[in-house]
């Protein structure tokens, strides 16, 4: 990683406006000419992969980063990367990564009288015993298309919520329900606790978005992820993100050399947490 990505490190602003709504809009993450680029890569994967298309006509590729170069290039992205250290600092990996695209839904398509809350990690969340719960991972997502108005398949979300197991509401939405609005190249980043929900597109616009998630090393990740599925991956910090390791031991007891990014911090004068 090149130094000028500390001029993006998390702010006191963003710190507190994140530990209260659970979620950042960062926008400008990706400039136009990203935004091209990328959009271009999905429409590609969305033709290749038209065969796996869900009932409700999304497509949800996961596991996607060995692809193509760029979806590498976006694991520690300047923009974004420097909030998530400042999240869950340096002890972290890549657990998970898919990429959305949301067609309009048929014109005539009743809405969903309840849109699909969840929070993310599965059984974490009915074995874990605290409540709330332990943050455990946050997710970013690159909107690559425009979602500045709501109906066109937005990210929704119920601010504050990460700080809630339930959701209060029954067969409705909750009342402060918020769909995210953003303009193309605008990131989110969010706690997975944060209770969210995709919507529908009711749109003429085709809806395409990327996520990556990163958790702390010792969480088992979600992605088919190996290191050795990676051999042209020479950066050290990559390297973590992807799984590296000296052996088992080291996901919970790292020696110095499974964290390059902590190493990273410290010559760059970062406070870090032991």
């Amino acid at each position: 990683m090149h130094s000028s990505c500390l001029i993006h490190a998390l702010s006191d602003e963003e710190r507190r406006t994140f530990e209260r709504d659970g979620y950042l809009l960062i926008p400008n993450a990706l400039s136009v000419d990203e935004v091209t680029r990328l959009t271009a890569l999905v429409d590609r994967l969305g033709a290749e992969r038209a065969d796996e298309v869900e009932p409700n006509g999304r497509l949800h590729l996961r596991d996607f980063l060995r692809w193509d170069p760029v979806f590498m290039d976006l694991l520690d992205w300047p923009t974004t990367f420097p909030k998530v250290w400042g999240i869950l600092g340096w002890h972290i990996q890549l657990y998970l990564s898919h990429v959305d695209i949301t067609p309009p839904v048929p014109k005539g398509t009743p809405r969903p009288g309840r849109l699909g809350w969840h929070q993310d990690s599965g059984r974490v969340n009915r074995e874990m015993e605290t409540d709330p719960r332990p943050r455990l991972s946050v997710k970013v997502g690159y909107f690559l298309t425009d979602v500045s108005v709501p109906g066109r398949g937005n990210f929704c979300v119920v601010p504050g919520s990460h700080l809630s197991n339930r959701l209060d509401s029954d067969d409705r939405d909750p009342a402060n329900a918020t769909p995210v609005c953003a303009e193309p190249g605008t990131a989110v980043l969010f706690d997975r606790r944060l209770w969210h929900s995709p919507s529908p597109n009711t749109s003429d616009v085709t809806r395409k978005a990327v996520f990556y998630g990163y958790s702390y090393r010792w969480l088992r990740p979600r992605d088919n992820l190996r290191i050795e599925d990676y051999p042209d991956c020479r950066d050290p910090i990559r390297r973590q993100l992807l799984g590296a390791s000296g052996d088992g031991h080291g996901y919970s007891s790292p020696q110095p050399e499974d964290v390059p990014l902590r190493q990273w911090l410290v010559e760059h004068g970062r406070d870090v947490c032991d």
